[in-house]
C-alpha cells in the first residue's frame, strides 16, 4: 500500500459539490492499493502515518508525529497511485487492487487511524473528488508498505 502524505493547515474533499471530510492542522493522506496488499499491509500503513515525525518539535525540529500531536487525518483513496510509469507515456494500472479490494483496504486504513486518533475524515472510494488543502512547509513524503511475496 502507498500513502502520499502531506502536513496540512487544513484540508477537505468535496464529491459532487458536498463536502466529505475536511480537516484542521494533521496530515492528509492519499492512499492506493497495490495487488497482493492485505489487512497486513493497511494495518502497516497506518502505523506508519500515524507515526512518522513530520511535525515540529519545541526546537523546530521534524521530531513528532500526528499521533504525538493528535492531530486530525483526511484519507483520500487515490488508485493511481499504484501506477506502473516506469514506460511509454500513458500509466498502467496492472499493479493496482481490484476496486472490491481497494476499498475494503482502504477503508481498513481508515478504520486503524480511527483507533488512535481523535478525528479522521475521509473521501469515498471510487468517486470522482475535488482535493483542497493548504500545504504546511510543503511537507510532503511518499510511504509505502510493499505487498507481501506469496510463496
Amino acid at each position: 500500500m502507498i500513502a502520499l502524505i502531506q502536513r496540512v493547515a487544513e484540508a477537505s474533499v468535496a464529491v459532487g459539490g458536498e463536502t466529505a471530510g475536511a480537516i484542521g492542522p494533521g496530515v492528509l493522506a492519499l492512499v492506493g492499493v497495490e495487488r497482493g496488499d492485505g489487512e497486513a499491509e493497511a494495518g502497516r500503513l497506518a502505523e506508519r502515518v500515524l507515526g512518522y515525525r513530520i511535525f515540529p518539535d519545541a526546537a523546530g525540529k521534524m521530531n513528532l508525529s500526528l499521533r504525538d500531536i493528535r492531530g486530525q487525518l483526511l484519507a483520500v483513496p487515490q488508485f493511481t497511485l499504484a501506477a506502473d510509469t516506469h514506460s511509454g507515456a500513458r500509466p498502467s494500472f496492472s499493479s493496482a487492487a481490484s476496486p472490491d479490494e481497494g476499498e475494503r483496504l482502504f477503508l481498513k486504513f481508515v478504520e486503524k487511524a480511527l483507533e488512535a486518533l481523535p478525528r479522521v475524515e475521509s473521501g469515498r472510494f471510487g468517486a470522482h473528488m475535488k482535493v483542497s488543502l493548504v500545504n504546511d512547509g510543503p511537507v510532503t513524503f511518499w510511504l509505502r508498505v510493499p505487498p507481501r511475496s506469496k510463496s
